[in-house]
């Protein structure tokens, strides 16, 4: 009869897994360093000091291991390389490319739509996306969580015709979930609000932040949970991104995609097509495909509308309707998102 014996003190120790805040601060902030990992030295004469300088580069590991090695045309590092692409000043991208600032309710507010309001939490995010229509955004002015949440939260309860209420930034995930639960354990408070939406994209970049303490807070809130995450290409969705995905769907949260539709990055019917299926293949639905917002520094990622709506059209025809995002572009002082 053979027994059991005891562990070997020789035994793989098993590890605890790497806190996301942990892999946050281990983020690639160098352009050659990350050049140098996908064996691209050559495209270091590219790299703007002037672009790096303005808007720093944030890259989590993670998501850099999702890159061709080798490809300077990566979709991935198109995403996140500040080249010299962003030094040229062209006529009609602006700081403020949507009207943000117009539309500030003060204390982080953002007040544009009927019903609904968008506090700007933070302003970190664990990745900084070139394209990113808030990166000359004054968030040292504009920060909801600043002050435990009491000017926001004065604001939604002044007005009962606010159903819903968006949290962004930045990135709200990037905060810590306790700084979470504060804000809304005061928002529960507040019955004429229904539902709760949050715009993030570290699901897709870091997906260890969704651990079992964000669960937990998702699973016990008392409003709706809608969680619009943000990825534009296929290769950004990993075996990771999906199991986090299916772990955010089991706290009860309904999943939404928009992306941007980005030169060279996903303007090819093949590339949005691809999305559309891993996208739902994840359990996520296609909702917004968004012409690029004109912010300075990003012209060279701009698809015409033209260019933009034949797509559409294409991808229409190969796909079936619950597949096919709606092509939108926010402008400033519109009642919503309009058509393309």
């Amino acid at each position: 009869m053979i027994t059991a014996q005891p562990p070997s003190s020789q035994q793989e120790p098993r590890h605890a897994p790497v806190r996301w805040q942990q892999l946050w601060r281990d983020a690639i902030r160098e352009p050659a360093e990350l050049l140098d990992l996908l064996g691209l030295p050559d495209l270091a004469a590219r790299v703007s000091a002037t672009a790096t300088a303005q808007f720093a580069m944030r890259v989590p590991r993670g998501f850099a291991a999702r890159m061709r090695h080798g490809d300077p045309d990566d979709p991935l590092l198109r995403q996140v390389l500040p080249l010299d692409d962003e030094d040229r000043v062209v006529p009609g991208f602006d700081l403020d490319a949507v009207g943000d600032l117009d539309a500030s309710g003060g204390a982080g507010i953002l007040h544009k739509y009927d019903g609904r309001a968008l506090l700007v939490a933070t302003g970190s995010c664990a990745i900084h996306c070139r394209y990113c229509f808030r990166r000359h955004f004054p968030y040292g002015e504009q920060t909801a969580a600043a002050g435990q949440w009491r000017a926001s939260l004065d604001y939604l309860a002044a007005d009962a015709s606010i159903s819903e209420v968006l949290l962004s930034g930045g990135d709200p995930l990037s905060l810590s979930t306790p700084k979470l639960a504060e804000f809304t354990d005061a928002l529960a408070r507040l019955p004429h609000v229904r539902r709760l939406r949050l715009h993030t994209r570290l699901p897709v970049v870091l997906p260890e932040r969704v651990d079992a303490e964000l669960l937990a807070w998702l699973a016990g809130l008392p409003q709706s949970v809608v969680v619009v995450i943000h990825a534009n290409h296929a290769n950004e969705i990993d075996a990771p991104v999906a199991r986090a995905m299916a772990r955010l769907r089991d706290a009860g949260a309904t999943l939404l995609n928009q992306a941007v539709l980005l030169r060279g990055v996903n303007d090819s019917v093949a590339a949005l097509a691809a999305l559309s299926d891993r996208l739902f293949d994840a359990g996520v639905l296609p909702y917004y495909l968004h012409l690029l917002d004109r912010v300075a520094g990003s012209a060279h990622f701009e698809v015409p509308a033209d260019e933009a709506r034949r797509l559409h059209e294409e991808l229409s025809a190969r796909l079936p309707g619950y597949l096919v995002p709606r092509l939108v572009r926010e402008v400033a002082g519109a009642p919503a998102k309009l058509p393309v």
